[in-house]
């Protein structure tokens, strides 16, 4: 292999400072909680904090091992938001509570399912040839809630969980990755498809309609979710990923035009149809208003408690465990962003919100770089959709938008959530792996008619790519 003094550096190195800091700032959230409760530095706090710590040192490992080239910062992102997402669930839990033990247990599995997405997951290209398998994969997750017998019903106004023995678990939360897979590898192989001329309206050219037939099916797939499992994040999240997928395959703001409108439409009739939709709605419009505040269900309780709750903060906040968040409904899990605002303040907020900002970032430098429309693809995809889901929880709890049920990334508890976006932190990384990595550029032996290599695919057009064969098509 050729080196040249621009070659990329593996930056373990970096990770790993990075990565101490990381621990030292969940740790020590937790020991402040501790502080306050009059039970800092017992056994319990060293033992969760000594599992926390060898579970992340022991991932910075496996990626020295198998994925030098990964991304040094996203991995001391994510450990420094999940340590101060158990550091506050356990601030918040009561005498008879185990919700931050459960959350430890949660976060020890994910990270070792993360880990074994990496090691056994040589090269993310292979998941193109799931590509229909994922979508196969992804209506059965969406369908398990409504079958009877591992249902778990109707909780709090949605059906999206189902029960495994003593443990509920959400499917839509996997569901999202697989359906991430279907897009990336569908859009990928029919860009060309889907980019047929249409027609023009003014500076938007609109994509004709029987090449609409994937938005239909996403928007079709979105209203079910919310028709039979109402449930209104799960919704907007699964078709706001097909619309950012697909207008980062084809740069054409027609397709999203087109998705706003079929979202705000679906919207409207919802609200009408179901009263669970509307009663959300009228939460968030006239969340002052007493009848509202007092209503039993579909109330405002939440949201304004919430907003006074970080009202109360004020700039710097009240400081962990000063504050009174357990007078938030769902403090730990919906609310869990009330409840930080309180006891960090502003600034404490700020600092959360930029470090998502980092990790977004940081996933799209991923896709980037790397040399092939899929991973591209899948990269943007998984990225937006912690994107997304942070803005739809974030600007529910400050009423920016209608309150919905999904759970910040990391931060709130809930197994499912946590376990599917640290499955996306593993994609991502090895992502990054590929897109870090060197390409081998050693001039192959005389008389050599393959090279056995595993080389990057190349794309049209990007510099350095040799340009495509006559009378050939390339689906990337």
């Amino acid at each position: 292999m050729t080196k040249t003094d621009g070659a990329p550096k593996p930056r373990r190195n970096i990770e790993l400072l990075l990565l101490l800091l990381a621990l030292s700032v969940g740790i020590g959230a937790n020991a402040l909680v501790g502080v306050d409760q009059e039970k800092a530095f017992d056994s319990d706090f060293w033992f969760q904090s000594s599992l926390l710590a060898v579970a992340a040192l022991l991932f910075h490992v496996v990626l020295r091992l198998r994925a030098k080239y990964a991304d040094p910062v996203i991995l001391p992102l994510v450990v420094a938001l999940n340590g101060l997402g158990l550091a506050m669930i356990h601030r918040l839990d009561g005498p008879d509570s185990e919700t931050g033990n459960d959350q430890l247990r949660w976060t020890l599995v994910a990270m070792a399912v993360a880990v074994a997405v990496i090691w056994f997951l040589k090269d993310h290209r292979i998941l193109r040839r799931f590509t229909y398998i994922s979508l196969a994969v992804s209506a059965l997750l969406l369908l398990l809630p409504l079958i009877p017998g591992i249902s778990a019903g109707e909780i709090l106004g949605a059906r999206v969980w189902i029960r495994l023995g003593p443990w509920t678990f959400q499917p839509g939360e996997i569901a999202k990755i697989t359906l991430a897979i279907f897009f990336a590898g569908y859009l990928s192989s029919n860009r060309d498809l889907i980019l047929l001329a249409g027609r023009k309206i003014g500076p938007l050219q609109f994509p004709r309609f029987k090449d609409m037939g994937p938005m239909i099916t996403a928007w079709l797939v979105s209203i079910g979710v919310l028709i039979f499992q109402r449930d209104l994040g799960s919704s907007v999240l699964f078709f706001g990923l097909f619309i950012v997928m697909i207008y980062v395959a084809t740069s054409r703001v027609s397709w999203v035009v087109i998705g706003v409108g079929l979202i705000l439409g679906g919207g409207f009739v919802a609200s009408r149809v179901f009263s669970h939709v509307g009663l959300r709605i009228d939460g968030w419009l006239n969340a002052f208003t007493p009848e509202v505040y007092d209503r039993q269900f579909g109330g405002s309780l939440q949201i304004v408690q919430g907003l006074f709750g970080m009202a109360s903060g004020g700039l710097v906040g009240t400081g962990l465990g000063q504050g009174s968040p357990n007078t938030v409904p769902f403090a730990n899990s919906d609310m869990i962003i009330a409840s930080f605002g309180e006891e960090l303040g502003l600034i404490g907020l700020f600092a959360i919100v930029l470090m998502y900002l980092l990790l977004f970032t940081r996933g799209f430098r991923a896709a980037l770089g790397t040399r092939d429309a899929f991973g591209k693809l899948l990269a943007c995809g998984l990225s937006f959709a912690i994107a997304l889901q942070c803005f739809v929880v974030i600007g529910g709890v400050t009423r920016l938008i209608p309150l919905t049920g999904l759970t910040t990334p990391f931060l709130a508890a809930g197994g499912s959530s946590l376990l599917a976006n640290w499955i996306i932190v593993g994609l991502l990384l090895m992502i990054s792996h590929t897109a870090r990595s060197p390409v081998d550029t050693t001039p192959l032996p005389p008389g050599t008619e393959t090279d056995t290599r595993q080389a990057v695919p190349a794309i049209p057009g990007q510099p350095g790519s040799p340009a495509p064969p006559a009378n050939h098509a390339n689906p990337d």
